[in-house]
């Protein structure tokens, strides 16, 4: 196996592991001999992935509710009890909502993204942190989005909660670097994940239009973005931090 992509000896944290790129990260870091922890609200999903796992031997899995500080330290607790170390974390869990002009986003909307995609991620940079300072190093991943660096038309509280989810990134990446704790994000564009499902924009009819945006005309495929993501947690790679990496197909290049 190459060696920047010989994940053997590393124990990764996986939130939002039932569906998406959680779940395709998962068989992907495990192919390659990565020890796992995965989270997720969706306690068949979760199943699901872990049948589809090369060595299910390497995994635990948790049915955590991101929000919760209490699922995040647990997280961290089962990680560092079952494999004795906590080398990488990738916070994916993230929600949608219903496309709507921010004079129409309620309360509620917005009080479900930070919940979920704000604190989701805080708290669980928070543990995993606290565990990678006591060892000495680590990593951390950060699943933002396009509408992270950029505007989100009818997408307003979730973009404004991606911006969130990059600035944290930053501003760990600034205060860790120098203990060798990293913190990177990625921000992938349009994906075929159960985001765009519960978006609305699930049909084929809107993936096409959706396509349009960018250059390449077509929204990314799953596997698209998660081989980026073990390009970015690959063991040789230990010098990239505090970036937040478009995968768009070159829609930031307009």
């Amino acid at each position: 196996m190459d060696p920047l992509l010989n994940f053997e000896n590393q124990t990764a944290i996986i939130t939002g592991a039932a569906s998406g790129f959680g779940r395709a990260l998962a068989i992907a870091l495990n192919q390659r001999a990565c020890q796992l922890v995965l989270s997720d609200i969706d306690e068949s999903g979760l199943e699901q992935t872990r049948k589809l796992l090369t060595s299910p031997e390497k995994c635990k899995t948790l049915i955590v509710n991101v929000a919760s500080e209490e699922g995040a330290e647990t997280m961290v607790k089962k990680a560092l009890d079952a494999f004795g170390s906590l080398t990488i974390a990738v916070n994916n869990a993230g929600v949608a909502h219903k496309q709507a002009a921010i004079h129409d986003l309620s309360g509620e909307i917005f009080d479900n993204q930070f919940d979920i995609n704000v604190k989701g991620v805080a708290f669980g940079m928070k543990h995993q942190i606290r565990a990678m300072l006591q060892q000495g190093s680590g990593h951390i991943l950060n699943v933002s989005s396009m509408a992270g660096i950029g505007g989100a038309p009818k997408g307003g509280a979730y973009s404004a909660a991606k911006h969130a989810v990059v600035g944290l990134t930053r501003t760990a990446a600034v205060e860790y670097g120098r203990y060798n704790v990293r913190c990177n994000a990625i921000c992938p564009f349009f994906s075929p994940t159960d985001i765009l499902e519960k978006g609305g924009m699930g049909s084929e009819e809107n993936k096409a239009k959706l396509g349009i945006g960018s250059p390449m005309k077509r929204i990314s495929k799953i596997e698209e973005i998660v081989n980026v993501m073990l390009l970015t947690l690959s063991p040789g790679n230990t010098y990239m931090n505090g970036q937040t990496i478009a995968v768009d197909g070159g829609v930031s290049a307009w």
